[in-house]
C-alpha cells in the first residue's frame, strides 16, 4: 500500500465493516462484537495516521484515482483533520461499547450496527475531505444514518424527532449546495486549498459574500448554534442513548471543524466579520443554553441544551482567533466530546432502570439510590462540565479564560464565568433529583439497566486529561500554529501542481 493510502483506512474499515455486519444479521451477538472490533481497528488506523502527521510534521494527502488537485478528489489528513478524526473514532468506539450493554430493543435490529458504522464513515469522511462537495456527500451519509437510527428508537417520539432532524438537515444541505454552486461559478473550483488561493487573488466576486453566509448557516445548523438549535433538544431526548451520545458529543463538532476551515484557510481575508459573529453567537449560546438547561425537566434534554452552551465556548475561542484561543478551542472540543458522551450515557443508564424508560425528572427522581457508582461518575462528569478541577473541564475553561484575558475581552470572560456557574447549577440540580431525593415508588424500577463500562472509561479519560493535560495541549498548540499558517495546508495539497509548474 502506498504510504498516503493510509488516509483511506479510517473511512474504508468501518464502511467495509458495515457491509460485513449486515451479512451477519442472523447472528446478532456477533454483529455487536464485530462492530466493536471494526471500530477498534479503525481507531488504531486513525492513531497511526496521527503518528504519521506528527512524525513528518506535514499533511498526508491521497489523490483518488491519481487525479491531482484541484481536478480530482483529495483526502487530506493534516493536524486538524487527524485531531478531529481521532477524537470522533474514540467516542464512536465507546458508543459501540455502550450499545453492546444497552437493553433497548432497537439495538437488536439487524441494521443498527451497520448504520452506526456508516454514521462513523460519514463523520470521518467529512473531516478528511479536501473539497466542499465531498464534505457534502459524507455529511449526507451522516444525516441519513442518524435519522434512521433515531427513527427506530424505543421512544414513541423517535419518529417525530427523526423527521425534525431530517428536515432541518435538509435545509442545511440546501444552504451547502447553494454555497457550493456559488463558489464554483465564481472560482471554478471546490478544493479548499485551491479556493483559498483563488479567493485571495480575486476577492471581489459578487457571489463570495453570499457563499460565506450560506456556509456559515450550514455549519451553524450542523453544530446546533443559536438560533438553529431548536431541533436538538427533541432529537437528543428521543434518540437511543448510544446514538444521542454520539450526536451531541462528536457529530455536532462537524460545524466547529467547518468554522475552523472557513476562518483559517478558505476565507482568511474575509473572516473578521465572521469571527465577530461567532463571538456574539457563542456568548448568546452560553447564556441561553445554560438558562434553558436549568428550566428543563428531562436529564437528556438538559444535556442537549448544555451542548448549546458548551459549543458557545468553542465558537468564542475560534472567534478570538489567537494562537492560544484556537488551541483552547481545540482542547475544549476534544474534552467536551468525552464529557458529553459520558453524561448522556449515564442519563440513559439511569433511564433504563425505570420501567417508563424515560429520562424525565418525574420518572428518574430517586432512581439513582440503587446506582451509587453511576452517581459517582455523574458527579465527576458534572464537575467536568462546570470546569472544576481535577477534571479536563477545568483545563478547557482555564485556557479559554486565559486567551480571553490576553485578548482584553473582559466582558466576554465575565459572561463565560456566569455560564460556568449556570452549568454547575443545572448539573447539581439533576444530581440531587436522581441520587439524593427518595424514590417515590420502588415498583417502577427494573432489576437491571444499561451497563456502565463505556461511561466509566470516558470518565477515566476525563480525570486523566485533567491530571495530565500536557500531551493534548501540546498537540492543540501545534495544530493551532498549523492552522494560522494556511500556506502549510495549501502547499501540501497543491504540491503536485507546483512541482509540475501548473
Amino acid at each position: 500500500m502506498n504510504s498516503n493510502q493510509i488516509v483511506l483506512l479510517p473511512i474504508l474499515i468501518p464502511l467495509a465493516g458495515a457491509f460485513i455486519i449486515l451479512l451477519l444479521r442472523s447472528w446478532k451477538r456477533w454483529q455487536a462484537r464485530m462492530a466493536f472490533m471494526i471500530m477498534l481497528l479503525s481507531l488504531a488506523s486513525s492513531g497511526w495516521l496521527v503518528y504519521q502527521v506528527w512524525l513528518n510534521d506535514e499533511a498526508v494527502i491521497f489523490q483518488l484515482g491519481g487525479w491531482i488537485a484541484p481536478f480530482g478528489i483529495s483526502l487530506v489528513a493534516d493536524y486538524l483533520s487527524v485531531f478531529m478524526v481521532l477524537m470522533s473514532q474514540l467516542v464512536l468506539l465507546l458508543g459501540v461499547a455502550y450499545a453492546m450493554g444497552a437493553k433497548d430493543n432497537n439495538i437488536k435490529y439487524p441494521t443498527f450496527y451497520p448504520l452506526f458504522l456508516t454514521l462513523g464513515v460519514g463523520l470521518t469522511g467529512a473531516l478528511l475531505s479536501g473539497d466542499f462537495f465531498n464534505l457534502f456527500v459524507f455529511a449526507e451519509l451522516l444525516v441519513i444514518s442518524g435519522t434512521i437510527l433515531t427513527a427506530i428508537s424505543d421512544d414513541r417520539l423517535g419518529a417525530e424527532a427523526a423527521y425534525k432532524y431530517f428536515y432541518i438537515s435538509l435545509l442545511a444541505s440546501a444552504f451547502l449546495l447553494l454555497a457550493i454552486g456559488s463558489l464554483y461559478i465564481s472560482y471554478g473550483s471546490l478544493n479548499m486549498a485551491d479556493l483559498a488561493v483563488r479567493i485571495q487573488s480575486n476577492p471581489s466576486q459578487p457571489l463570495l459574500p453570499f457563499a460565506i453566509a450560506l456556509l456559515t448557516a450550514t455549519f451553524m445548523v450542523k453544530s446546533a448554534v443559536f438560533p438553529f438549535h431548536f431541533w436538538q433538544p427533541d432529537f437528543h431526548t428521543a434518540a437511543p442513548t448510544a446514538v444521542s451520545a454520539m450526536l451531541s458529543s462528536v457529530v455536532v463538532k462537524l460545524g466547529v471543524y467547518g468554522f475552523l476551515r472557513m476562518t483559517t484557510l478558505v476565507f482568511v481575508n474575509q473572516s473578521e466579520e465572521l469571527k465577530l459573529l461567532l463571538i456574539g453567537l457563542g456568548v448568546v449560546g452560553v447564556i441561553i443554553g445554560g438558562l434553558s438547561a436549568i428550566g428543563t425537566q428531562n436529564a437528556k434534554r438538559m444535556l442537549a441544551y448544555s451542548t448549546l452552551a458548551q459549543v458557545g465556548f468553542i465558537l468564542i475561542g475560534i472567534g478570538w482567533g489567537t494562537p492560544l484561543s484556537i488551541a483552547a478551542a481545540l482542547v475544549f472540543t476534544f474534552n467536551h466530546s468525552l464529557i458529553k458522551a459520558a453524561m448522556l450515557m449515564l442519563a440513559g443508564s439511569v433511564a433504563s432502570r425505570s420501567k417508563a424508560k424515560s429520562a424525565a425528572f418525574e420518572v428518574v427522581t430517586g432512581v439513582g439510590k440503587s446506582m451509587p457508582y453511576a452517581g459517582v461518575l455523574f458527579f465527576i462528569g458534572s464537575l467536568a462540565l462546570a470546569g472544576i478541577p481535577p477534571t479536563n473541564g477545568f483545563i478547557n475553561k482555564y485556557l479559554i479564560f486565559e486567551s480571553g484575558l490576553n485578548s482584553d475581552a473582559f466582558l466576554v470572560v465575565i459572561l463565560l464565568a456566569l455560564g460556568g456557574i449556570l452549568t454547575l447549577i443545572y448539573t447539581m440540580r439533576a444530581f440531587q433529583k436522581i441520587w439524593w431525593h427518595p424514590l417515590p415508588d420502588a415498583d417502577r424500577l427494573k432489576a437491571y439497566g444499561d451497563r456502565l463500562v463505556a461511561p466509566s472509561l470516558l470518565i477515566i479519560f476525563v480525570v486523566a486529561l485533567g491530571l495530565w493535560a500536557q500531551p493534548l495541549i501540546q498537540f492543540s498548540q501545534v495544530t493551532s500554529a498549523w492552522l494560522l499558517d494556511p500556506q502549510n495546508y495549501i502547499q501540501s495539497v497543491l504540491d503536485t501542481i507546483i512541482a509540475l509548474g501548473w
